[in-house]
């Protein structure tokens, strides 16, 4: 069986994704063929293959660490929530089925497994190490007889496992002790050892309580990982936004941008690229007396577009979104949010009323199709000089049909393609200053970004920023700074050692 490397922790978002990201960098630094494999992944944050499968967010950036593309083999079951207790299933990059947690847990598990150990054989194809990621705690005793995540994993591979623990949050200790505690003796057996994440201060101050932690429990502190401000690295769970803050009250010429954050946002990494640009503020917004001024509000993706609508139009956003767009205020919608910004939205014989800002009506049908796409910006009267042709990319997730109003004032976008003769995408209002779209991943577009926020500091008065910022380069860079961050503070010969990989990981 090929080496294999995998890490779980104490609890969610104690940092697995991106310590795993970090090792897939490190060991292809180290001339390996390595990929990453999660076999169940629970989030609204998607990333679309080449051939157009869906998977998790995390996976996706964890391929690009390898240097490899992403397949719908790296996480063959995403689960998609759209409320407390409903979701979407995503098998191998397609839409399954929608079923309730109940049902979840007493009929799919058991044709679940055989879909898991399918990809990962797959998978040991392609490589000579994969990097496994577990999904919360490993003992959360209420769901353990139906794991196909976690420790039913590594005892099937008889994968070394790495216990990821947040001291942030404080009680590192107990952590993971109490999570050692839980764990049945063979699958402690399979506990390599710890990595410490989060760390702030002074590394002397924690020698005492490792070194009882490592006599507690017999295994190895195999690093103490700094805190990482800023990593660089795509987050998975909407859970980080809540970290996210504006940098602060600057003076000068900085763009301010709200982005609305929706009880059900998806897809929040469409803003990330924006966050590196230096005249840019970004501040998600979750009420609407915390809107403020913004020069742009940003309406993003949302996995329950109907529901999400709803309840904005019970806090009254509505009205504080129409009061921002009569003092000037430039709005863009992406997909849900460019949904929620027309006429009206459609689903099971329900109809909502929407901003009715632009001429569209959207209708919500079963079907759903993933696709990366490419295209152009219109050539129309009206558009800024700077935007028109221009060429972008990115992907579509699509499970209804947004259409222009017959008899209303069509202004498309975008021209696409995915594969198929260009199409009109999205809408545009005559001046230009606002738009929607389905395309996920337009700001990453470098020469589409630079010109649409330098048409705005060009209304504003202001001289326009000359630099270009390639965001793959910021994000590859952003990679190997995180891998030299958590190589410096990893023991890696005594983690080769403990794997008993003493010549390196192959």
């Amino acid at each position: 069986m090929k080496k294999c490397l995998m890490f779980q922790g104490t609890g969610s978002d104690v940092g697995k994704s991106v310590l795993a990201t970090a090792f897939c960098r490190i060991f292809r630094q180290e001339g390996h063929r390595v990929v990453p494999f999660k076999s169940q992944n629970m989030a609204l944050n998607s990333y679309v293959t080449p051939d157009g499968g869906e998977i998790g967010r995390a996976q996706g950036v964890q391929a690009e660490a390898c240097g490899v593309d992403a397949t719908v083999d790296m996480n063959p079951i995403l689960i998609k929530p759209f409320g407390e207790s409903h979701s979407q299933i995503i098998l191998r990059g397609q839409p399954h089925s929608h079923r309730d947690v109940f049902d979840f847990r007493e009929e799919f598990h058991r044709y679940a497994w055989e879909i898991v150990t399918q990809s990962y054989r797959r998978l040991e194809r392609e490589a000579n190490l994969i990097v496994i990621e577990g999904a919360g705690s490993p003992v959360e005793i209420n769901l353990k007889d139906r794991d196909i995540v976690n420790m039913r994993v590594a005892r099937w591979l008889g994968a070394p496992v790495i216990l990821v623990a947040d001291i942030d949050r404080g009680g590192v200790f107990a952590q993971l002790v109490g999570t050692m505690e839980l764990l049945e003796p063979e699958e402690r057996e399979l506990v390599a050892g710890f990595l410490i994440n989060k760390f702030r201060g002074d590394p002397s101050l924690m020698e005492q309580g490792i070194r009882w932690l490592e006599e507690r429990t017999g295994k190895p502190v195999l690093g103490l990982i700094p805190w990482l401000t800023d990593p660089g690295i795509e987050a998975e769970d909407s859970v980080t936004l809540q970290h996210r803050t504006r940098r602060g009250e600057e003076k000068g010429e900085f763009l301010r941008i709200a982005v609305i954050r929706h009880p059900r946002i998806a897809n929040f990494t469409d803003m990330d690229a924006l966050e590196r640009e230096p005249d840019v503020v970004l501040d998600y917004v979750d009420r609407p007396d915390s809107l403020g001024s913004p020069d742009v509000i940003i309406m993003p993706d949302s996995k329950n577009v109907m529901e999400d609508w709803l309840h904005w139009e019970r806090s009254g956003l509505p009205a504080e979104l129409r009061h921002r767009l009569e003092q000037g205020t430039r709005m863009v919608g992406i997909c849900g949010g460019y949904q929620m910004m027309g006429q009206s939205i459609e689903s099971n014989c329900r109809r909502l009323q929407g901003l009715d800002f632009f001429p569209v009506t959207t209708i919500y049908s079963t079907e759903k199709k993933a696709a990366k796409v490419k295209g152009t910006v219109n050539v129309a009267e009206g558009l800024p000089n700077r935007l028109a042709g221009l060429p972008v990319e990115g992907y579509e997730i699509q499970t209804g049909v947004t259409r222009p109003i017959p008899g209303s004032m069509n202004r498309p976008f975008l021209q696409v393609a995915a594969g198929e003769p260009f199409r009109e995408s999205g809408q545009i209002t005559p001046d230009g200053r606002h738009w929607g779209t389905d395309l996920h991943g337009i700001f990453d577009n470098d020469q589409f970004r630079r010109e649409w926020l330098n048409d705005i500091r060009l209304e504003k008065g202001w001289q326009p920023v000359e630099e270009v910022i390639r965001y793959r380069k910021v994000r590859e860079a952003a990679m190997d700074r995180l891998a030299d961050h958590v190589q410096t503070h990893t023991d890696m010969d005594r983690l080769y050692r403990v794997l008993g990989w003493t010549d390196g990981p192959c």
